[in-house]
């Protein structure tokens, strides 16, 4: 994985559920991109309770000290990037979110990503991953992501813009 992609389920579920067969209405609407301190190295469920993230939300995006990566002119990955933990993707499941988009190449923690992954494309749950940003502030957004339509691919890279 490189650069901004959507996860199909089949990724780590082996489902059939290849990115074709992705809602592309899960993918385009409003938004809310939630912006935690640099201080955060992980997302659990407790942090995203205390978060105040809008009920009605059904598409986040996770905005963390990764977002400066992109910034920078660091070209080595970064095996200590902020991540969804898998309480965090719990939380996520039971908040009825359908797309969550992380400031880096995965959702979850390097070298633990198995369980991250399960419960959010078991939950049909899109994983938007390799986001840029940085020059975004909090709040809600217009979200058009759109994947390559790649036949029987468990992710595909994205073109994704957010507009104000």
């Amino acid at each position: 994985h490189a650069g901004t992609h959507v996860d199909a389920p089949h990724h780590f579920l082996n489902d059939g559920q290849t990115v074709e067969k992705l809602n592309l209405d899960t993918m385009v609407g409003n938004a809310y991109v939630c912006q935690f301190n640099d201080d955060v190295n992980e997302i659990t469920s407790t942090l995203l309770e205390n978060a105040l993230i809008p009920k009605d939300v059904s598409r986040l995006l996770i905005k963390t000290r990764n977002s400066k990566i992109w910034a920078s002119d660091k070209q080595i990955f970064d095996k200590k990037f902020v991540a969804i933990v898998p309480d965090g993707a719990e939380w996520i499941v039971k908040r009825g979110i359908n797309l969550v988009g992380v400031d880096y190449l995965s959702v979850a923690p390097f070298g633990e990503g198995t369980v991250t992954h399960r419960i959010l494309l078991g939950a049909g749950i899109v994983a938007l991953e390799g986001l840029n940003l940085n020059s975004i502030s909090s709040g809600f957004y217009e979200l058009v992501c759109l994947p390559l339509k790649l036949l029987g691919s468990d992710g595909a890279p994205a073109r994704v813009i957010l507009r104000k």
